[in-house]
């Protein structure tokens, strides 16, 4: 990172109030934004506002718009991350958590780290190293966020990637400890939009955890989860209702009912996702989507008409070019 020299300018320039004002709208703005908006174009924003922070940090910043800017930049980066990793890039999406927990460290901020360390163990997840998301997630406890949802995020990825490892005792904890922290939580997140984890998403990892876990009972809790947050997220107006999650949600009632044997109430579901991803296509849900794919080979259903065309429409879904390459090499 840049070293910050401590300088009072004798006039306003680059990186004085003003500009950090405009700057910190602008990152408010995308962040708001980004769950329910395509999500190559606002990666791009967020790079060229990550180069703008960058050459900021890199001159005279004053000592007293240091932090901000730190954190700001932090704010940047952690958003970069999400989206190198839903565009389908983990080593990017790594590299920029990286930077985002060092401007977070400069920053002083708690929330910021928590959430960061949230996002690295939500990347390790989807890589199939469920025991490096554990652990991070667990590290991520150590920074207790003056305000926000993030140890919340902490807990609920704990608890789905306890759970993928076969530790159901250790995911129910997990689950508990959301459910707590979820109470404790005084102050709304700021921004909010990509940074704020809603109750209906803790009811889609709470359906995840419960799907790994298995057995009647836990389809049963996947379906109830999944369903409460389907209603959660429906509440919200269509043009502000967060996709990708919405679609995850969907994909585990899927997967609960295909392994009740209703086909035609997975069917429903994905039908639902395809329609909605179409616009929003993120490694995430394509990866479900896969996975779904091969859950439909090994149903005692898998010669019926519906789950043959269930499983072409999922794999030419997943064979289109959809999730947009990053412009460039991402730093």
């Amino acid at each position: 990172m840049p070293a910050t020299e401590h300088a009072t300018p004798t006039r306003p320039g680059p990186n004085g109030p003003q500009n950090l004002e405009r700057f910190r709208a602008d990152v408010a703005r995308i962040i708001d934004d980004y769950p329910h908006q395509p999500v190559f174009p606002l990666y791009v924003e967020l790079r060229d506002l990550r180069d703008r922070a960058m050459k900021v940090l890199e001159r005279r910043v004053p000592a007293e718009h240091a932090r901000d800017w730190f954190h700001t930049t932090g704010l940047v980066c952690a958003a970069m991350a999400n989206a190198a990793f839903d565009l389908g890039h983990s080593v990017a999406a790594e590299a920029q958590a990286r930077t985002a927990f060092q401007c977070a460290e400069q920053a002083g901020s708690d929330a910021l780290r928590c959430w960061i360390r949230g996002t690295q163990s939500l990347v390790a997840y989807w890589d199939d190293r469920c025991r490096d998301s554990v652990e991070l997630a667990q590290d991520g406890l150590r920074h207790q966020p003056e305000s926000g949802t993030a140890m919340v995020r902490l807990a609920a990825l704990e608890a789905r990637a306890q759970a993928r490892l076969g530790d159901a005792h250790a995911a129910e904890r997990a689950l508990t400890r959301a459910e707590e922290a979820r109470e404790q939580v005084a102050e709304a997140d700021d921004p909010a939009g990509l940074m704020e984890f809603p109750v209906a998403k803790q009811y889609g990892y709470a359906s995840s955890t419960a799907l790994w876990l298995g057995g009647q009972v836990g389809l049963a809790r996947a379906e109830r989860d999944a369903i409460t947050a389907i209603a959660g997220y429906a509440q919200e107006p269509a043009a502000r209702q967060r996709i990708g999650e919405l679609c995850l949600a969907r994909l585990d009632l899927a997967a609960a009912r295909l392994r009740g044997g209703e086909l035609d109430g997975a069917v429903e579901q994905v039908d639902l996702v395809l329609d909605a991803a179409a616009a929003r296509r993120t490694e995430a849900v394509l990866r479900r989507l896969r996975r779904l794919g091969k859950a439909l080979e090994r149903t005692p259903l898998q010669a019926a008409p519906a789950a043959v065309e269930l499983r072409e429409k999922i794999g030419s879904f997943c064979a289109a070019r959809g999730v947009s390459p990053l412009v460039g090499q991402p730093r």
